[in-house]
């Protein structure tokens, strides 16, 4: 397969750079071209060179490289922020199955910012039913999870916010640091920024992806769950 990513440019990443200035609509339209151009086109690329690897993992992940189905919105929604800004300094694509509730489900991601990028697997907030789950298969069957769990190890981190206080007390810690999170995510972040201008970053994509793959079956699992409580 002829791979279409060729990496992100210095261009790109000022504009996003800049975009956390200006922000204006103006000053945007007058830009377009370099979002259009160093944003958007890279990252369509990139997504379609992952997809064989994605279909490899879970054949029903939206793979369309459009704004919308795998690729964030530069837009910001104000309608109920605080923060009134117009536009994102930073972009973003997933690769998940199709879902009401985006939020709430599995989600492959690699985002992009003017000085970082990072990448992994979790999701933007569990519900309390998904944890629910989630804590159940890990209180019946510890030694299942922990062998699934192995493969968040580096280059990975496991983020996200915790209880004030353990859910189970004495509990083992291995498992206790997943259990007591109210929601979750595996990433790996960096501002070593050289990888994102080639196509090497597809291969580190692919390996870090395929790493998380049990992990992600094993979510799917908890949603299959979720969703059929009686089977």
């Amino acid at each position: 397969m002829i791979m279409q990513f060729n990496g992100f440019s210095q261009q790109g990443l000022t504009f996003l750079q800049d975009v956390r200035i200006q922000n204006s609509k103006d000053w945007f339209d007058d830009h377009r071209h370099i979002y259009d151009d160093e944003i958007l086109t890279p990252f369509r690329a990139l997504v379609t060179d992952l997809t064989q690897c994605m279909m490899l993992i879970d054949p029903e992940f939206e793979t369309r490289p459009a704004i919308g189905k795998t690729l964030s919105r530069i837009h910001r929604d104000t309608r109920f922020s605080h923060d009134k800004s117009r536009y994102r300094s930073h972009m973003w694509l997933t690769f998940k199955r199709h879902s009401k509730d985006w939020k709430d489900a599995p989600v492959y991601f690699f985002e992009i910012a003017p000085d970082f990028y990072r990448y992994g697997l979790g999701y933007y907030s569990a519900s309390r039913q998904t944890m629910d789950v989630l804590r159940l298969l890990m209180r019946t069957e510890p030694k299942d999870f922990l062998a699934v769990a192995k493969c968040s190890k580096s280059p990975f981190e496991l983020v996200g916010e915790s209880y004030k206080r353990p859910l189970i007390k004495e509990q083992d810690a291995s498992i206790a640091n997943w259990y007591n999170r109210k929601s979750f995510a595996v990433m790996h972040t960096s501002q070593e920024m050289e990888m994102v201008f080639n196509n090497g970053l597809v291969s580190q994509l692919e390996k870090g992806f395929k790493q998380l793959a049990p992990l992600y079956h094993y979510l799917m699992r908890a949603e299959m769950i979720k969703r059929n409580p009686e089977e």
